[in-house]
């Protein structure tokens, strides 16, 4: 896949942050640091946070308005020379605005080397935007006026959704960009909801079928992750692994899964759901796994997220049976869990059982880096040749000294 931004940038982004971990550290010395920083510069252009949040915003305003002064006119136009509907012209124009958008994105990479800066996210978010409004709008135009689009139990949903799924990937394989991964998984799921709700025994599937899409998403990361271009990649594959984990938990919540079935059903008031025992358990359980396995493993996606799961356990608990008021199980539960962070850190304050309260280092383990190499390939210096001395052999009258050489 033609990437839109250089590989090499991702790459030596994440030489550099290992460099300056390792440098922070005492573990690389400040000569080291500087020859990494040379061999492998950062040439391309990616301000701060508060900047890129202004160029973000800025480049908004700026599209939206162009767009908006150039769809006016354009609507005038296409309306007096076609015989097509509003909506069809609509589509026409927010298509022709994403393709815009899309080319005056490639020529700031190209021109600016732009990298992540705010405003090609901006273009990117708003050119897809664009497209995705202009599948709607067409999906209208060819559909019976009756269907509804926004209706998770409509047959034509699904329509709708598949070409803007293949958008989504194309962007995310194209730009590398985590929003836009974490959006293609949002629209699988809702591709997976209404498929299954087609059959009367969708709603009854539905959980463990989330629950199976997150485990396949979570296989398929850790697979594509042992790639060369992981770095390019490498925000796509953090934020995938989380909702991966996240929806896999949710799945079988038995909060989420009973106030859903009820939403779906259209009941006011939520009732009791086949198989409960299960979810039970596996609102119970997954949490604990979680935290077993982020131990186990030193994985700290799996421990962080398994907290989050087992405080929202938490709250399932408490959602259907009450037992304290909740200004005391809250005061409860923050100061047990501050209790536990301080015996934790102190515990962990020398390392024990492979787990310590030092920040990690994620750089080691991944394609195409590393900096132990690395380093010896910068630093390592060629020995020095002896100066010349005296040379014997340079006489030209049949000994040496004819011409002062020997």
């Amino acid at each position: 896949m033609n990437k839109a931004y250089n590989p090499v940038w991702a790459r030596n982004s994440a030489l550099q942050a290992a460099a300056y971990r390792w440098n922070r550290r005492g573990l690389l010395p400040l000569p080291q640091l500087q020859a990494i920083r040379e061999a492998y510069p950062l040439d391309y252009y990616r301000p701060n946070i508060y900047l890129r949040i202004l160029l973000f915003l800025l480049t908004v305003l700026g599209y939206v308005a162009a767009g908006g002064i150039i769809a006016v006119s354009a609507y005038e136009l296409l309306q007096s020379t076609l015989s097509s509907s509003d909506t069809a012209i609509i589509g026409l124009i927010a298509l022709l605005a994403a393709v815009a958008g899309q080319l005056v994105l490639r020529q700031i990479i190209t021109s600016s080397r732009t990298y992540h800066a705010g405003s090609d996210q901006a273009l990117l978010y708003l050119s897809l935007s664009f497209a995705g409004g202009a599948l709607y709008c067409f999906m209208l135009v060819l559909l019976p006026p009756s269907a509804d689009l926004f209706a998770l139990t409509s047959p034509y949903l699904a329509l709708w959704l598949l070409p803007v799924l293949a958008l989504l990937l194309w962007a995310t394989a194209r730009f590398g960009d985590a929003l836009v991964a974490a959006l293609a998984y949002m629209v699988a799921l809702l591709l997976l909801a209404n498929a299954l709700l087609q059959f009367g025994v969708g709603r009854l599937m539905l959980p463990f079928a989330v629950m199976a899409l997150a485990a396949v998403l979570y296989r398929l990361v850790r697979y594509l992750a042992t790639r060369t271009d992981y770095w390019y990649y490498r925000t796509c594959f953090i934020t995938l692994e989380v909702l991966a984990l996240a929806t896999f938990y949710l799945g079988g919540n038995y909060l989420v899964v009973r106030e859903d079935n009820a939403a779906i059903g259209g009941l006011p008031v939520s009732t009791q759901i086949p198989f409960a025992p299960v979810f039970y358990v596996l609102t119970a359980l997954v949490p604990l796994f979680y935290l077993y396995y982020g131990l186990r493993r030193h994985r700290r996606t799996w421990l962080l997220t398994g907290l989050v799961a087992l405080a929202f356990s938490g709250y399932t608990l408490r959602f259907y049976h009450s037992v304290l008021p909740p200004a005391v199980a809250s005061a409860l539960l923050g100061a047990f869990l501050i209790g536990l962070m301080a015996a934790a850190l102190r515990y962990l304050r020398t390392p024990r059982h492979g787990l310590t309260a030092a920040p990690a280092d994620d750089s080691g383990g991944r394609p195409g880096l590393n900096l132990e190499a690395l380093i010896v390939a910068q630093t390592a210096h060629a020995p020095q040749a002896p100066e010349p001395g005296l040379q014997f052999g340079g006489g030209q009258s049949g000994g040496g000294g004819a011409q002062g050489q020997y």
